[in-house]
């Protein structure tokens, strides 16, 4: 989701040049999702990365304050029940995404003055105020940087006196010290190790990637290099905006929605970024053209070989776009069930001009995540595997420890 071009009134304009919405929460999600995707441009920071996390957190504490139905994960207090909820989520948002990006102050303020005009009631819009403003605080203290973890640069491992390729990878060491919200530690989502080079696993697996994954391969279909390009950025906004529009959708619910997808897919990346400085595995493009140094003989090398889409410069194993997919999915299946009625619609921002793909159910969306990274030429299916098994374990990690549903005695109609 980058929005490199893209200034920031332009894209507060193009949230409320839309149709209004009856949930305040989508609109604020979807508004944080481009002006933090936006900041990309201008660099992330550990304060800036987990920022629609925090804004997830907060609308959810906000509304659950007001319209208790959940555990609250910060143990954030029962609010005034008749205050504006449209009050509490706008300004919770607003307040942790002035304070993670003050350069935008100017469109922030625009935007939340928009959102508190449309509400009529003074005495309830102050009352949701004051909650949200509350709940903005106590988000922006959790999930932070954890100072008792070792940040370690990463170092590129080579011979002494050898030359390797100077740009370093894109995955910061802070990465590896957040404090999840779930899991017990980043280490506790590590899968084990690839398959050894000799093994007939890696054959396979090396085999299937250089055959489908290379730019000229005559084997991929144009409909599975179509799949490669499509997936490079997915955007499962067309799904969760039908989702939360649904009828019968209370706002509480929909917060609790967000923030759970962002919590899942924070420790799932998370355990991910550890796990690939931990193996610092070979990518296929680096192991295909040195098939024959691997000690196994089943490995025919391609000294030319060029994967379809650009590699990222990080390590491989495991696969990112597959430990995501995963723990969105796990969220989403217990949120509306395996096959949800309106299907799972994903856009692409690799080809925003594309018309939206509908699929059946969330596990068909994970299998093709997986494939289209092999059709790339960019990962292995064991790899694909590895990633797909953490990224549900930590959703399952939320799922089971966070934001549960009260006994129905315990919530307030």
């Amino acid at each position: 989701m980058r929005i490199a071009t893209l200034g920031m009134a332009a894209a507060a304009a193009l949230i409320f040049a839309q149709p209004a919405a009856a949930d305040t929460v989508c609109d604020w999600w979807e508004f944080a999702t481009r002006i933090t995707n936006a900041q990309s441009a201008a660099g992330r920071t550990p304060e800036t990365e987990r920022t629609m996390s925090r804004v997830s957190l907060a609308m959810f504490e906000a509304l659950n304050a007001i319209d208790r139905r959940y555990e609250s994960y910060l143990g954030f207090p029962v609010g005034d029940p008749s205050a504006s909820q449209d009050a509490a989520a706008a300004t919770a948002a607003y307040r942790v995404l002035l304070f993670q990006l003050p350069a935008q102050k100017t469109t922030l303020d625009d935007t939340y003055a928009l959102t508190m005009a449309s509400i009529p009631d003074e005495r309830a819009r102050e009352a949701g105020r004051l909650i949200g403003e509350q709940a903005a605080a106590a988000a922006q203290a959790a999930g932070g940087i954890d100072s008792t973890v070792a940040q370690v640069p990463y170092r590129p491992r080579t011979t002494p006196g050898e030359w390797i390729g100077a740009a370093l990878p894109v995955l910061q060491p802070y990465w590896a010290a957040f404090r999840p919200w779930a899991a017990p530690s980043a280490e506790a989502l590590r899968p084990p190790p690839p398959p050894a080079l000799n093994s007939e696993r890696w054959a396979r697996d090396y085999e299937e990637v250089r055959r489908l994954g290379g730019r000229t391969s005559t084997e991929r279909t144009p409909l599975q290099t179509l799949i490669a390009r499509y997936r490079e950025m997915p955007d499962l906004t067309p799904s969760l905006r039908m989702i939360a529009d649904g009828p019968g959708r209370r706002p509480v619910q929909n917060a609790r929605m967000f923030a759970l997808l962002q919590m899942a897919t924070d420790d799932a990346t998370q355990g991910m970024a550890v796990a690939k400085m931990h193996y610092n595995f070979w990518r296929p493009i680096t192991a295909i053209r040195n098939g024959a140094e691997d000690g196994n003989d089943a490995t025919a090398p391609d000294v030319g070989w060029v994967p379809l889409l650009v590699t990222p410069n990080f390590a491989e194993y495991p696969c990112g776009h597959c430990t995501y997919a995963a723990a969105v999915a796990e969220v989403m299946k217990a949120e509306v069930g395996p096959r949800p009625a309106t299907g799972v619609r994903v856009s692409s921002q690799s080809l925003p001009n594309a018309v939206i793909q509908v699929l059946p159910t969330w596990d068909e969306w994970v299998q093709q995540v997986s494939d289209s990274r092999i059709y790339g030429g960019v990962h292995y299916r064991f790899s694909n595997e590895a990633g797909e098994m953490a990224g549900s374990r930590a959703a399952r990690m939320v799922l089971e420890k966070v934001m549960k549903p009260l006994p129905a005695r315990n919530t307030r109609r």
